[in-house]
C-alpha cells in the first residue's frame, strides 16, 4: 500500500508537459506554415448545413400551414361540397402572385398555400445551396450536375410561364 501511495504522489507532483491534440493555440499565436489550413466547407459541415436547412424549411412550412389552418377551421372551413359539380381551386390560389396578393388581406387559405409553397421550396433551396457549396470546394463536376438538377426543378415549377 505504501508503494502505491508513493507512486501516486510522485505522478501527482510531476509537471504535465504533454499537450492535448485538440488544444487550441493561445490568442494571437500564428499558425505554423508547416500545418495546412483545413478548408472551411468540409463535407461534414455541408451535410450539417443541408440537414439544418431541410429541418428549418419543413418546420417553417408546417408553422405557416398551421397558422393558416387554425383561423380557416375556426371560421367553419368550406361550405358543403357538391361532388356532382367540379369547381376546382379559385384562380387567385393557383399562382404565386395570386397567393402573395391574397396574403395582403390575410386570407387563411392563402396562408396555407404559402406554407405549401415553402415546403416545395425547401428541397430547391437545398439543391441551390449544394451548388454553391460544391463551387466553394472547387468540385466543378458536381457544380454542373447540381445546376442541371436545379434547372430541371425550376423548369418543372415555372415551365408553364416559359412556353
Amino acid at each position: 500500500m505504501q508503494i502505491a501511495k508513493k507512486g501516486f504522489e510522485a505522478a501527482e507532483s510531476e509537471p504535465q508537459t504533454a499537450e492535448l491534440p485538440f488544444a487550441k493555440a493561445p490568442a494571437g499565436a500564428e499558425a505554423s506554415a508547416d500545418v495546412p489550413k483545413a478548408p472551411f466547407w468540409t463535407e461534414k459541415r455541408i451535410e450539417l448545413v443541408v440537414g439544418r436547412l431541410l429541418q428549418i424549411g419543413v418546420l417553417l412550412a408546417a408553422a405557416v400551414v398551421i397558422g393558416g389552418a387554425v383561423p380557416y377551421l375556426m371560421r367553419g372551413g368550406e361550405p358543403e361540397s357538391h361532388y356532382h359539380i367540379f369547381t376546382g381551386e379559385r384562380e387567385d390560389l393557383r399562382s404565386v402572385p395570386g397567393v402573395l396578393h391574397d396574403l395582403g388581406a390575410l386570407r387563411p387559405r392563402a396562408v396555407i398555400q404559402l406554407g405549401l409553397l415553402l415546403l416545395i421550396l425547401t428541397p430547391i433551396a437545398r439543391v441551390a445551396f449544394s451548388a454553391i457549396a460544391f463551387g466553394l470546394q472547387k468540385d466543378y463536376m458536381y457544380v454542373v450536375i447540381t445546376l442541371i438538377v436545379f434547372g430541371i426543378l425550376m423548369y418543372s415549377l415555372m415551365g408553364h410561364y416559359v412556353s
